[in-house]
């Protein structure tokens, strides 16, 4: 009986086997993960808006632009490199460490600067990116021929909410009469365009590309010489965010920047020079 039992056991087996169908293929895109990247998309050469996905702008996500500039071949490298679907989500600058807290977003590649501040909430890769920090101002202006921060005493100027170049710098400048800050690099610039403030102060890629959009425009530059601002490597050397113990991410991240040489990183950042807008969103 244990011998009949143990053989219609296997013709059971047997023939269930071949009534199977073959093994399902696994659905490629299923498993295809999406990198979502956060910018203010207001901040050029680093990132903008646009209205259509030309020299490969990147669709925004719930909104019909696109998001270009240097910040964002930086994404495009990453998800290319590891198959990721890239989402650029756009949100203010204020908004861009919360979201990477939270885990709204993956990552924010915005220009911003690896802070001991900030490194308490969330964890940077290595720096993509070295800005030296620079003033802008009209070329009519009194303080046009300014040779050194001294020279600028007594100045009315702004610059960006948040950022060194209004937390750090300014300050640095004896008697400057400093405006609130601006929400965004664009609204600096227009209130140095439209007389407001005699000068704001940026960083040079920032200073370049408004150049470009507002002729009248001159960088004093003093990074190279011992009358310039002072500043630490972690606030001129920016940094792609991702969630505290994010490591496989962060990793991946490095593992794309240590690819890219600074030489090219040059040429990028010319690229989007060269590319961005006329004006912004």
């Amino acid at each position: 009986m244990k011998r009949f039992f143990t053989i219609a056991l296997i013709l059971l087996l047997v023939l269930t086997g071949c009534n199977q169908g073959p093994a399902p293929e696994p659905d490629n895109n299923q498993a295809r993960q999406t990198l979502r990247v956060a910018m203010e998309c207001t901040y050029a050469p680093f990132n903008w808006s646009q209205e259509d996905d030309s020299n490969e702008a990147v669709a925004i996500a719930d909104s019909n632009s696109f998001a270009n500039g240097f910040d964002v071949s930086i994404a495009r490298r990453i998800a290319e490199a590891y198959d990721y679907d890239l989402e650029i989500v756009r949100l203010d600058w204020d908004s861009l460490v919360p979201a990477v807290q939270s885990g709204e977003v993956d990552a924010a590649i915005a220009g911003q600067s690896i802070t001991a501040e900030r490194l308490e909430v969330v964890d940077f890769s290595d720096p993509y990116y070295y800005a030296s920090i620079v003033v802008l101002t009209k070329s009519q202006s009194p303080y046009a021929e300014a040779e050194t921060l001294a020279d600028l005493a007594g100045g009315t100027a702004t610059s960006q909410l948040g950022t060194v170049w209004y937390n750090v710098c300014l300050p640095q400048i004896e008697d400057v009469k400093m405006l609130p800050a601006q929400e965004t690099a664009s609204s600096m610039l227009i209130a140095l365009t439209a007389g407001t403030v005699d000068y704001v102060v940026c960083d040079l890629p920032t200073a370049m590309a408004a150049t470009t959009v507002y002729p009248e425009l001159v960088i004093l530059d003093f990074s190279d010489t011992d009358y310039g601002f002072e500043v630490s490597a972690e606030e001129i050397n920016l940094g792609i965010s991702v969630q505290k113990g994010n490591s496989e991410l962060l990793a991946q991240i490095n593992e794309v920047l240590a690819t890219i040489s600074s030489e090219e990183r040059e040429e990028l950042m010319s690229l989007a020079i060269s590319q961005q807008p006329l004006s912004e969103d």
